[in-house]
């Protein structure tokens, strides 16, 4: 008899039943199904659950867990919400989004790097002027969070001359990349970087680490470019230091509210790009291959794949 999984979302749609058409195909074995077609009385037998999102009370009817797999790389949300103490939450570590983030940390940069928003606006105003090109080695970028992302991120920027330095939590090891931790280390690279990219996990500690006074040890016209999470960010702090000219540009891809409020005065700002949340797009081919092999794996060896520091965030 098949073993049933319950996959547990807010809401059902086609990006779920997307999910639901992989894991058939990868996991026969299993019985993969969305939470609420699961008569109450079998919910009792479900052992693992695969989570996006998850009401916290759709995930508690479930009493016999033992760990979720996260559909998503990021697990603030799950961490805060599921207050569950033997709940072991399992992320998704997946390569395919993490090449995809590093192209867009690469993406991004050169279009900071090479002046791209200066000459939209030019453009804008008919203006032919050239700006002066400042080579890649001598362009220094400062990567907040060296986790999967950021080591990747750090790569693929080292490899296009870039020169790279990276904070955090403890200091790593990584071929031609200056690396910083600590309070101390915080200021150093904020001292130093001309382009920062923002790859941390929200924590207690990251919330609002950017604020006014961080901010403003940024060299001036620092850019900055926030793939990691909106409130990382103090919002009222970035957007004072843009307009007062110490900060150049900021290519904001996550925000405290997602979608962005129609109302929100970030998407006239000139000098902030708005993205929709795009930098690490999640896969349903790539992201249920490595769930499925981590359940296959557990149901083989009992073993849980590894899982979240609840106290870390991460």
């Amino acid at each position: 008899m098949k073993s049933v999984i319950p996959l547990i979302n807010r809401s059902y749609g086609k990006g779920v039943q997307k999910y639901l058409d992989e894991f058939a195909k990868l996991l026969p074995e299993e019985n993969i199904v969305p939470a609420s077609s699961i008569p109450i009385a079998e919910r009792t037998q479900c052992d693992i659950a695969i989570v996006a999102n998850p009401d916290p009370n759709d995930v508690a009817a479930f009493t016999k867990l033992k760990w979720v797999h996260s559909l998503n790389a990021g697990v603030e949300r799950l961490i805060s919400e599921l207050d569950i103490p033997k709940l072991q939450i399992v992320r998704l570590v997946d390569p395919t989004l993490t090449d995809a983030m590093a192209e867009a940390v690469l993406a991004w940069t050169l279009y900071l790097h090479r002046e791209m928003p200066s000459y939209a606006s030019q453009q804008q105003r008919k203006l032919w002027r050239s700006l002066p090109y400042i080579p890649a080695h001598e362009r220094k970028v400062g990567i907040l969070g060296l986790g999967e992302l950021g080591q990747a991120s750090a790569k693929r920027l080292t490899a296009n001359g870039f020169n790279v330095l990276g904070w955090s939590r403890k200091i790593k090891q990584l071929s031609e990349v200056s690396s910083y931790s600590g309070e101390q280390g915080l200021q150093s690279i904020l001292e130093q970087s001309q382009i920062l990219v923002c790859l941390l996990p929200l924590t207690k500690e990251t919330d609002s680490l950017l604020d006014k006074q961080t901010l403003s040890r940024l060299p001036k016209d620092a850019s900055i470019i926030n793939f990691s999470r909106g409130a990382v960010i103090n919002t009222i702090d970035l957007v004072d230091q843009l307009d007062k000219e110490h900060l150049k540009h900021a290519v904001l891809d996550v925000f405290d509210e997602e979608p962005l409020s129609k109302e929100s005065n970030l998407w006239a700002h000139s000098n902030i790009t708005v993205l929709p949340h795009i930098s690490g797009p999640t896969q349903a081919q790539s992201a249920s291959r490595i769930i499925a092999q981590n359940i296959r794996h557990y149901r083989q060896t009992g073993e849980i794949p590894g899982t979240v520091d609840k106290l870390l965030g991460y």
